[in-house]
């Protein structure tokens, strides 16, 4: 059957309207991979996040020792966002985050990571206290440590949680925990008591456990990396976790390059 000029014309036109459609429909499904990594990130933490303990430090960096092995370098090295900000610092404590990191968070932050309580907590002294000293010490200072977190570390953490939001109102803000440190058995014959490596380890989940309930109630995500070392802490066969350095103490207790990449990485890239 011959086709009037007018059908044809109609069904071209109905044609036309279904492949403009589907296509408006497709781009809207699926995003250019410039507006994927349209990502404004910015960095902010203690040394876990900075990179201590993984090497090859930034020298403009300073004393900071941020490197491009730490997590958020390795992220941003791998999903190419708009802009990054790495303002993390070995040695921050929550007054050095409110008060020296924040300047590139702004409304158009879209993300933001964090480590930081560990060196309010008083990590370092507990460390020393627990490898110089006698059992009793040991655990006397890692009670001391377990109060603070209990009785001044929130209000702490507020402060920081609520000044990112402040001054970045839209971000993702990822909070990043601590490792336990030690495989309680493990393959140790020298060093510390098993029972100060089990304290230890008790300390670092209650640290862990605060920090996630201050971040929940601001909104944020909590990233608990426990589980991602788990067969790779101190005393296993395969550790990601400096343990005492005497060559550079201050990389001690901190992630490898291995702990940063195979660990915290991972973790963060789920959350992001």
């Amino acid at each position: 059957m011959k086709l009037s000029r007018f059908t044809v014309f109609s069904s071209s036109l109905l044609l036309g309207a279904v492949l403009a459609l589907t296509g408006a429909a497709s781009a809207h499904a699926a995003p250019s991979a410039d507006s994927a990594a349209a990502v404004d990130y910015v960095a902010l933490g203690d040394s876990y996040s900075s990179g201590v303990g993984a090497g090859a430090y930034d020298s403009a960096s300073g004393a900071c020792k941020r490197t491009p092995r730490a997590y958020p370098a390795l992220w941003a090295a791998a999903h190419s966002p708009a802009t990054f900000a790495f303002t993390a610092c070995g040695g921050a404590r929550t007054g050095d985050v409110t008060a020296g990191q924040l300047a590139p968070l702004s409304a158009a932050t879209d993300l933001v990571s964090i480590t930081i309580g560990g060196n309010d907590a008083g990590f370092s002294d507990v460390m020393t206290t627990c490898v110089l000293q006698s059992e009793a010490a040991c655990l006397a200072r890692i009670d001391q440590a377990r109060s603070y977190v209990d009785s001044t570390l929130p209000g702490n953490l507020d402060a920081v949680y609520s000044a990112i939001r402040s001054k970045a109102p839209s971000a993702r803000v990822v909070v990043l925990g601590y490792p336990r440190f030690y495989q309680v058995p493990g393959t140790c014959s020298v060093g510390l008591t098993e029972r100060k490596r089990t304290a230890i380890n008790d300390a670092a989940g209650h640290l862990n456990t605060a920090t996630a309930k201050r971040a929940a109630d601001h909104g944020f995500t909590f990233a608990g990396v426990a589980g991602a070392f788990t067969g790779h802490e101190i005393c296993s066969s395969s550790a990601w976790l400096h343990s005492v350095n005497w060559l550079d103490i201050g990389e001690s207790y901190h992630p490898t390059a291995a702990g940063q990449s195979g660990g915290y990485l991972p973790v963060f890239t789920s959350a992001a």
